[in-house]
């Protein structure tokens, strides 16, 4: 299985710069494994303590994954995930 996640521009250094990335996983949390095991650091930019950071938003098909389990959210075959930092300012 295999989706496709859009990486923002704060986190490509991970990427090597790629503005989409492949991935696996039956959930959110092994999805993110999964790009770790790729791109080495990434998830301790996601995740801290177990829970996804307070400032980072991941959708799952235009679905924030907050309202659908956080880290246990479901992905199937053909998902598009889409992580975007959270702004803030005034």
């Amino acid at each position: 299985m295999s989706v496709d996640v859009s990486i923002p521009t704060i986190l490509r250094s991970y990427t090597n710069n790629a503005r989409s990335v492949q991935g696996a996983g039956s959930n959110l949390r092994e999805l993110i494994s999964d790009l770790d095991t790729q791109f080495p650091g990434i998830a301790g930019r996601l995740i801290e303590d177990g829970v996804l950071r307070r400032f980072v938003n991941i959708y799952i098909n235009d679905e924030d994954v907050r309202f659908k389990g956080s880290l246990e959210a479901s992905i199937v075959d053909g998902d598009a995930v889409t992580v975007l930092p959270a702004v803030a300012g005034g």
